[in-house]
């Protein structure tokens, strides 16, 4: 016998299932979507700087809280093309002992970044497998994959919510790495909606258990577009270690091209 209440049941709860089933994906998509976006506008808004130089002291602390200190420069070229990633220089100039040492970075994106490590010591260049940067460089608490794993597309990325970092109001986006032999499972960023900046970073190892968190602090404008944080602070979760990159002497444009991030380069830099 036909029953009025019976269909009318069927229907809701059919509708019911209908509009979970599609609801639920279109969500998360929404949601990778977003994460992209913001993701993309905060790495865009640092686009065009072509090439800059900056001096850093790198004050390392272990879990006692005694310091040591350590002097280096920073060059980073600019690859316009996004599905190629940009390279760097790193040299130390003290303490003694590592002055001369030198990293050269070509980041990648899917494929493992060049990275060639040279110790004057040993008069010898040594080239960094993709299966060691996650190992600390120079002691510090950054890795060697910390210094080209920024870029845009190594990632998938997803937004998770809206909260108060600081003064600021955050969008809260968690990437997971796409690249293989990364040291890390998962990280979470915390970007600013006003000038589109990273403001702090968590890492979570391979354990998925949360590992490092990297500060980004006293931030500034150069030439009315590009953001610079001068204080990027390391935390080690599990070791309660921690390391301080201070930045200063920012210059930007300053002629530099890829001659000057060759291997061949790397012995003759002080």
């Amino acid at each position: 016998m036909f029953n009025p209440a019976y269909q009318q049941t069927c229907q809701f709860l059919c509708a019911f299932i209908l509009a979970v089933a599609v609801s639920t994906p279109l969500g998360a998509q929404d949601e990778i979507d977003k994460g992209y976006a913001i993701s993309q506008r905060s790495d865009r808004s640092d686009r065009g700087f072509s090439d800059t130089v900056a001096k850093l002291t790198m004050t390392l602390r272990n879990a006692a809280g005694a310091e040591s200190q350590r002097s280096l420069t920073i060059s980073t070229l600019e690859v316009a093309d996004e599905q190629f990633g940009d390279k760097s220089l790193v040299v130390f100039s003290s303490p003694r002992d590592i002055n001369g040492t030198a990293l050269l970075s070509h980041a990648n994106i899917l494929d493992p970044d060049d990275q060639w490590l040279y110790l004057p010591a040993l008069k010898r260049v040594k080239r960094i497998s993709s299966a060691n940067k996650s190992g600390p460089f120079v002691g510090s608490e950054f890795a060697f994959e910390d210094f080209t794993a920024n870029e845009l597309n190594k990632y998938t990325h997803k937004w998770l919510r809206t909260e108060a970092c600081g003064e600021f109001s955050c969008d809260v986006v968690e990437r997971y790495p796409l690249y293989d032999n990364s040291g890390y499972t998962r990280q979470i960023a915390w970007v600013d909606q006003s000038a589109y900046q990273i403001r702090k970073l968590a890492f979570y190892d391979r354990k998925d258990t949360l590992l490092k968190t990297l500060d980004f602090l006293d931030y500034r404008l150069y030439q009315q577009t590009y953001w610079r944080a001068h204080l990027l602070r390391m935390h080690n979760h599990q070791t309660h270690k921690s390391t301080d990159l201070v930045y200063s002497d920012y210059q930007f444009k300053t002629g530099l091209s890829d001659n000057d991030f060759v291997k061949g380069m790397l012995k003759r830099v002080r």
